[in-house]
């Protein structure tokens, strides 16, 4: 049998058909175009339609900033999603949307633990978040706590609590020592070789890349 895929990359294209009743779960790191407009479709039926969230609140500005989207599959149908933004020390799990028809799935369990093993294996052993006061017992079952020092947070008409969270080291992370291959290799896809490591097995042509000659002097 084949290694196992990471949580945050266990999505194969054409698995089968889709259903509401279907119970395969996958997730992959949002990479393109379509994969984007996946995540505003769900994110805008849940939080611009469901929470009446205005658009500029909900699109903050963050999307394309230091940011990774997790996207969660039942089968081929785009169900969930999650965002994930990295500081120096901590990640930041966010943006956590399940699309209303599903919820009565495991999905919103299994894309948060997919989030957490993105952050691991790129290294933080840190997690913050802002949790509705709601779901503060949701996130705890992640090892979430609330943070000691409340300064009272509201916005886009909710009220949330901090929180935060301390991993276990990763086994394996992506570090500076990591092999320069897997550095460059696409996110969330550090498990397999990638294009470029194809590119470095031709021989070097560009002639930006042969030694310069001097000529001598006249």
């Amino acid at each position: 049998m084949g290694e196992k895929l990471p949580l945050y990359a266990s999505h194969a294209e054409h698995n089968g058909p889709h259903g509401i009743n279907s119970k395969r779960y996958s997730f992959k790191c949002a990479r393109t175009l379509n994969d984007m407009m996946m995540i505003t479709a769900i994110r805008s039926a849940v939080f611009m339609s469901e929470q009446e969230c205005p658009y500029d609140e909900e699109f903050d500005g963050n999307d394309l900033c230091a940011a990774t989207h997790i996207l969660g599959f039942i089968d081929e149908e785009p169900v969930a999603c999650l965002r994930v933004r990295f500081f120096a020390d901590f990640a930041k799990i966010e943006r956590l949307a399940v699309r209303h028809e599903y919820r009565n799935s495991r999905l919103s369990f299994q894309i948060v633990w997919a989030g957490i093993e993105l952050a691991r294996k790129k290294g933080y052993r840190k997690l913050y978040g802002h949790a509705q006061d709601r779901l503060v017992k949701f996130w705890s079952r992640f090892g979430f706590k609330p943070v000691e020092e409340q300064q009272g947070l509201v916005f886009s008409d909710f009220a949330y609590t901090e929180m935060y969270a301390e991993l276990d080291p990763h086994p394996d992370p992506v570090s500076i020592d990591s092999d320069p291959y897997i550095i460059i290799r696409p996110e969330g896809e550090w498990h397999k070789p990638g294009v470029l490591e194809a590119s470095g097995t031709r021989p070097i042509t560009s002639p930006l890349g042969q030694p310069t000659v001097t000529q001598p002097a006249a």
